[in-house]
């Protein structure tokens, strides 16, 4: 998530008059985060979409018009709102798509702190839109454009949609920008599926599964798993996961979850997953500890989990107060690969 001293600057946009709020009509915002910024917009014309589930629950939580994940056009306003993602692909395919879809002079504006490319990000929009408005405060930089149909790079903004198409970057295994270890195959990811045992057998889930990597593996190589269920936050995983997965028929299930909120509790012989650690842009240890107690709740007594994890994350505390058998299988090249049995059950 963004720090408040982003939406701090791009709210100055609006309080110095270098960016109107209009007077009627939705005020779209693109991959929207919840936070207190949005309570200085109408909130009754507010319109979020996000592909992320914990942010999409939180909106509509806090009674936002969200559009539903799997909606292909983008209504037009007079304003919208981008909150710039991690990956450089995936946040120009999305002010490419603002852009396109925005009305003749309809206004598009983000923000980024300085040290994460605002600067950039700032000369890249203009590329697109042909022209581009900035401010800069409490080290971060707001920018915007207004659409002007004969100034905007229609040629830039195919290419750049196009570079967010879902893709198979090795044969049988789907992804696209955006999502963890988008163009290659992270090292700690088949580490862990080298280390989990051709005996295995039951019913799997793979928690943040990503693209399907580690399912896909799971499946190729272990014919007693009966199904691996894939659980991701991401709703823009979901088609690549059922890519990557389509030579499994019935032997697996694709959900749209939040894994630290959604899981069945004691359902799963063994879980899987290479647990996130970052919040944004920072580093969050809490989140994968997180995702160790979801684990254990939603394994069977006698469940196992499967994890990797880099080397420096202290996860062990967890695993111990949640598992009464740890082991590490693994250590090597900057990973751990742990084995967690039998989840004590929380009270």
């Amino acid at each position: 998530m963004m720090d408040t001293v982003v939406f701090d600057t791009l709210l100055m946009a609006f309080d110095t008059g270098a960016v109107s709020l209009p007077e009627e009509g939705p005020i779209l915002v693109l991959n929207a985060e919840p936070g207190g910024w949005l309570s200085q917009l109408p909130k009754e014309r507010v319109v979020c979409r996000t592909s992320m589930k914990p942010a999409h629950d939180a909106l509509k939580a806090a009674g936002y018009n969200v559009l539903a994940p799997d909606s292909v056009e983008i209504p037009q306003a007079q304003l919208t709102i981008v909150v710039p993602p991690r990956q450089r692909d995936f946040a120009r395919a999305l002010y490419a798509r603002a852009l396109l879809a925005a009305p003749e002079g309809g206004v598009i504006l983000a923000s980024l702190p300085n040290t994460l490319g605002g600067k950039n990000a700032e000369k890249v929009f203009a590329e697109i839109a042909g022209d581009a408005g900035s401010l800069t405060k409490n080290k971060c930089r707001a920018f915007w454009a207004v659409k002007r149909a004969d100034e905007m790079n229609t040629e830039l903004v195919e290419d750049w949609i196009a570079q967010d198409t879902p893709r198979e970057i090795e044969p049988s295994l789907w992804s696209r920008p955006g999502l963890f270890s988008w163009d290659r195959i992270d090292p700690g990811s088949e580490l862990l599926a080298d280390s989990i045992p051709e005996y295995t057998k039951g019913i799997g889930i793979d928690i943040g599964a990503g693209n399907g990597f580690l399912s896909r593996e799971v499946l190729n190589h272990c014919d007693k798993v009966e199904r691996m269920d894939l659980v991701e936050a991401d709703y823009r995983a979901l088609i690549c996961q059922e890519q990557t997965m389509a030579p499994f028929g019935a032997r697996c299930t694709i959900k749209w979850a939040d894994a630290l909120k959604d899981l069945p509790r004691a359902t799963y012989d063994f879980a899987l997953m290479n647990p996130p650690f970052h919040t944004g842009r920072a580093d969050n240890s809490e989140l994968g500890r997180a995702f160790i107690r979801a684990a254990a709740a939603t394994l069977k007594p006698s469940g196992t989990l499967w994890l990797v994890a880099n080397r420096h994350l202290p996860y062990e505390g967890e695993l111990s107060a949640c598992f009464r058998g740890v082991e590490m299988l693994d250590d090597e090249d900057g990973y751990k690969i742990i084995k967690a049995e039998k989840p004590k059950r929380q009270k």
